[in-house]
């Protein structure tokens, strides 16, 4: 059954996050009703809708764990959607998983360039699906619980630089960085593992979701790129010749 979505008032308080409530954002119904019916019985409680607009609203109204959106939507694109929900501080740690029929390397990388979590191509294996989904609904409820436990997000620092992995925000001093999402996962993964190298692929891996023969000339372009908007700051990350890079540890 497809969920109709509604409008959230501004004046109602953001809804509590539910850890085991899925959102479908697909506009075909034959596909909504398989991946309902599976996500239900492993458990999941799922919302379906066949628009971008009324995807966005009601993730507004339910703020679920995770959203498995479709590319290719009749209003709006998911990559949209996708850049939408990681500028909203409500919703920005919302875990999104494209699925789509657009599966070539230029289009998985707009993707996780707009901010995607993962990514899945048309046809898919059902039960891979669902436990990607479970993964996926795990990290954000474990994201999530910690946040409660503590009281604040978790914040990665490295002298004056913080970067905020719930809200993909990025400090210099204090002064707030704007990075492409794609630059945000770079520094992200390089700052949890302080002093770890990690190779040109296993990079394409962690932040592209890529593996295989693609080639590594996109880590080195995104590196430099990330130093320059990190000024100062860029020589956080190192380059160690004949492996990768790594984030330097502090003395």
């Amino acid at each position: 059954m497809v969920a109709e979505a509604a409008m959230m008032p501004a004046e109602v308080s953001p809804p509590a996050a539910q850890a085991d409530r899925i959102l479908l954002v697909d506009d075909e119904p034959d596909l909504r009703q398989l991946v309902t019916f599976n996500l239900r019985d492993a458990g999941f409680e799922v919302d379906a809708v066949g628009s971008g607009q009324a995807g966005l609203a009601l993730a507004a109204k339910i703020r679920p764990a995770v959203i498995v959106l479709d590319l290719m939507l009749p209003d709006i694109s998911g990559t949209e959607i996708c850049r939408q929900l990681r500028a909203d501080p409500v919703l920005g740690d919302v875990a999104v998983l494209m699925l789509t029929a657009r599966g070539d390397e230029y289009d998985r990388v707009l993707g996780f360039e707009m901010g995607a979590d993962d990514y899945v191509v048309k046809p898919f294996n059902v039960r891979e699906l669902v436990m990607r989904v479970r993964a996926l609904a795990r990290r954000t409820a474990e994201r999530r619980a910690a946040r409660a436990l503590t009281g604040e997000d978790r914040k990665l620092r490295w002298k004056g630089l913080e970067v905020d992995p719930v809200r993909h925000r990025v400090f210099l001093d204090g002064a707030e960085q704007q990075l492409r999402p794609l630059e945000f996962r770079l520094i992200q993964v390089l700052l949890e593992h302080p002093g770890r190298v990690f190779t040109r692929s296993q990079l394409l891996e962690e932040v592209w979701g890529i593996s295989g023969d693609a080639s590594t000339r996109t880590v080195d372009t995104h590196v430099r790129r990330l130093r320059e908007r990190l000024g100062s700051y860029g020589e956080v990350v190192e380059t160690v010749h004949g492996f990768g890079y790594r984030v330097k540890e502090l003395a």
